[in-house]
């Protein structure tokens, strides 16, 4: 469905006909089998910025204008194709210049409060420009790997388990399950059978890999003890009675840079936009007015004769 707060802001003929019309548009439909040899359909030339799509009272909207308001968060349109994106956005406009030139008919922008406004949007806006270009400049490939290779150079090897588990309620009963085990039963198929964990009894009691302070101390301490193909006898902890089957040992394979690019790009992103936040502070003079008055020093009492 479109975004709420956009809809409180379209005309009501625009409302009615996204609102009803939005899930039959988003519905699978079959395509026309095309015709044999039928051309492939060149692709549409992308409209410039300057492009008109609207006017209202003689005062332009362009395509530069909707690309500006895609990027608006309150708009945003999720699930929704681009044509009835366009059509709802084209609508939005129309709808905020009528409005900004009714606003200007009566005045509101000459008044002290919305100068006050615009000066502060206007800063904020010409700050996240500042800081995107920032941004920009400081996500380089270089600077990505180096990062990359001082994490990894920094991560100690680790140690991981592969291991299976069946949780039970009571000791008699994990005796009863190991000994199956032990005597030759499939892991798995007891533990889809019997265990009472629903996160790993449908994988035959598969917990994946993991490293020792994962699990609370008890299990861990077992299970890292064991060798690969080994099952436990029975184990308790908070959860209940464990049986345990340790499958496969390993030192922690470390990150890809792949799989670390995001947080990469995330850390560079923050550490040179506050960088240049606190050199721009260094360099102006700053002065503040809010600050309470410093205390009047306390005068020294008189020595007793």
């Amino acid at each position: 469905m479109p975004n709420t707060a956009l809809l409180r802001r379209v005309s009501a003929l625009a409302v009615m006909i996204a609102m009803p019309g939005l899930a039959l548009a988003q519905a699978p439909q079959k395509s026309p089998t095309p015709a044999a040899n039928t051309p492939a359909a060149a692709p549409a030339a992308v409209p410039s910025a300057d492009s008109v799509v609207a006017s209202v009272n003689g005062k332009p909207i362009t395509q530069g204008d909707l690309a500006i308001a895609a990027d608006d968060p309150a708009l945003s349109l999720p699930g929704v194709d681009e044509a009835q994106k366009k059509s709802l956005l084209v609508d939005y406009m129309v709808d905020l210049r009528v409005g900004a030139q009714a606003a200007e008919a009566a005045k509101i922008g000459d008044t002290p409060e919305f100068k006050r406004k615009l000066a502060y949007f206007r800063d904020k806006l010409l700050l996240d420009d500042y800081l995107e270009q920032e941004a920009k400049r400081a996500v380089t490939p270089e600077a990505e790997h180096a990062i990359y290779d001082q994490t990894v150079k920094l991560m100690k090897p680790e140690e991981e388990v592969h291991a299976r588990h069946i949780l039970v309620d009571n000791e008699v009963e994990a005796k009863k399950i190991a000994a199956r085990i032990k005597g030759g039963e499939d892991f798995a198929k007891v533990a889809a059978e019997t265990s009472k964990d629903p996160g790993s009894k449908t994988e035959g009691g598969d917990l994946g890999w993991f490293t020792k302070e994962r699990m609370v101390p008890d299990f861990a301490n077992a299970a890292f003890a064991m060798k690969p193909g080994q099952v436990s006898d029975p184990i308790k902890t908070q959860f209940g009675w464990h049986v345990i089957k340790v499958e496969e040992k390993r030192t922690k394979p470390q990150p890809t840079f792949d799989e670390l690019k995001d947080q990469i790009d995330q850390h560079l992103i923050r550490k040179a936009q506050q960088d240049m936040i606190l050199k721009l502070r260094s360099e102006a003079k700053i002065d503040r007015t809010d600050a309470p008055p410093a205390a009047a020093e306390t005068a020294p009492e008189p020595k007793k004769p």
